[in-house]
């Protein structure tokens, strides 16, 4: 068996959800809760917790949001392929579920799916919950990346990991660069260590690369 192992945000769609959240709801100036976790002052989880609990609107409005991350529309064919070849793929998110699975739901893939738990109420926001009873629990990040990462290399033939940012880098550094896939912040600070990677600019393009071996 051979494990794919992917980010969300920023990896399968075009945007970050929460940056779209924060561009359609801001914080008062000095008190953007991302860039408190980038100056060490909160968790990532705290970060988008707090971003999450700003969004006042409809459940419409906010799925018409998330469809506008633009998740690849060839996610599902790729999906497919990969499993064709022996590939599972296992989105491991930061994020929260509330967004991800209706995007995903809508492709039929059968990807496994780790990301916090998350309820929408329209007068307190976007509630993430950290995921306590998870095996994969990080009281960073909710969701403990780099724990799915070496569970699939314990479990599996062949190991390969995509992301884009910060709580993506340690998972990527237990790959080898021709199994290692980044983007965004992921790339540019693969490229600073001088690590090797394969870039992409659309999630499907990592399926030949991966069946071709």
């Amino acid at each position: 068996m051979k494990t794919f192992v992917t980010d969300f945000d920023g990896t399968l769609t075009a945007y970050d959800f929460f940056d779209l959240v924060r561009e359609r709801w801001p914080s008062p100036p000095g008190e953007d809760p991302w860039d408190q976790y980038v100056a060490g002052e909160i968790t990532h989880f705290e970060a988008l917790a707090r971003i999450f609990r700003r969004i006042r609107t409809t459940e419409a409005v906010l799925l018409d949001l998330a469809g506008s991350m633009q998740l690849d529309p060839e996610v599902s064919a790729a999906e497919r392929s990969l499993r064709d070849r022996g590939w599972s793929v296992v989105v491991a998110s930061a994020g929260c579920d509330w967004y991800i699975r209706r995007l995903l739901g809508e492709t039929g893939t059968t990807m496994e799916i780790h990301a916090n738990p998350g309820e929408f109420r329209e007068e307190e926001g976007l509630i993430m919950s950290l995921p306590q009873g998870s095996r994969f629990f990080s009281p960073e990040t909710g969701v403990d990346k780099l724990a799915i990462v070496r569970e699939a290399i314990r479990r599996s033939s062949e190991v390969a990991f995509a992301g884009d940012g910060r709580p993506d880098l340690e998972p990527a550094l237990l790959m080898p660069a021709e199994r290692r896939f980044a983007r965004g912040w992921l790339a540019g600070e693969l490229d600073r260590r001088q690590e090797g990677y394969r870039a992409f600019s659309r999630w499907s393009e990592i399926a030949p690369q991966l069946i071709a071996g």
